[in-house]
């Protein structure tokens, strides 16, 4: 009989460690981030993709308090640029089979639905540059998450995604808004002026957006009530870490 009970209690206790687990991995509000799906720099011969540290960073200050989804242009199989392991934080990221997985199986932006997240990451890469602009599905995804009282975010080429977002009253998201992303003088110092089609500080003015310009390569990033841009790879973290003081924000509110 105490062997019957006892049996009963592991069981018990075992089914409900179990029960939480997936309740608290299901209770976790989830992140979507964009990927570029677009390979070709240009017409120099060489390949392009999303920038794997403006990705691995933000996913690092991010993956324990949320879910992270991964959408691109065209869904499936996404191509990698600034592929650097020495960085314990990529290594970490690129190695993670869950990722892996993720990354060869990208979410198309018809199998996204907008109200599952609380915040959406436009992830780098010169690849962003031919496809994320013209791509309606993802700015009208950014457009419901973000007038759902959601984050948007963006670092490096990625606000080249933000270019086109609308919102309900027809505005630019962007018009009037302080904004960082590549700057002119970065793109000079690549070497891809005129490799690119078209120069990211002079497309965020033109939009109405107020650019804020840090120094070459160093960490600048700019919040703007719930949008928040980085200028390039070394703004990452810090982007993503005042994603998550938001969120933390909207949670205890």
């Amino acid at each position: 009989m105490k062997w019957i009970i006892l049996n009963l209690l592991i069981v018990f206790f075992t089914t409900n460690i179990v029960v939480d687990a997936q309740t608290n991995q299901k209770s976790k509000d989830k992140i979507l981030f964009v990927l570029s799906s677009h390979e070709k720099l240009g017409d120099t011969g060489k390949e392009t993709g999303f920038y794997l540290s403006e990705a691995a960073h933000p996913w690092k200050v991010l993956k324990s308090d949320y879910q992270i989804d991964f959408v691109s242009p065209e869904g499936g199989e996404v191509p990698v640029d600034g592929f650097d392991l020495e960085d314990p934080v990529n290594k970490e990221f690129w190695e993670n089979p869950q990722i892996q997985k993720a990354l060869n199986n990208t979410m198309k932006p018809s199998e996204v639905n907008p109200a599952d997240y609380v915040a959406i990451h436009y992830v780098g890469g010169h690849g962003t540059m031919w496809d994320f602009p013209q791509n309606e599905a993802l700015a009208e995804i950014a457009a419901k998450i973000y007038q759902d009282k959601g984050v948007v975010s963006a670092v490096c080429h990625g606000p080249a995604g933000l270019l086109n977002i609308k919102l309900s009253d027809d505005s630019y998201l962007i018009s009037g808004k302080k904004i960082a992303g590549f700057s002119n003088a970065e793109e000079e110092a690549a070497g891809l002026t005129e490799v690119v089609p078209f120069l990211l500080e002079n497309k965020l003015k033109e939009r109405g957006a107020n650019y804020s310009e840090g120094d070459t390569f160093t960490e600048h990033v700019v919040r703007d009530g719930r949008l928040v841009t980085g200028q390039n790879p070394q703004s990452a973290t810090k982007m993503a870490e005042v994603v998550l003081e938001i969120l933390k924000s909207r949670k205890e509110n």
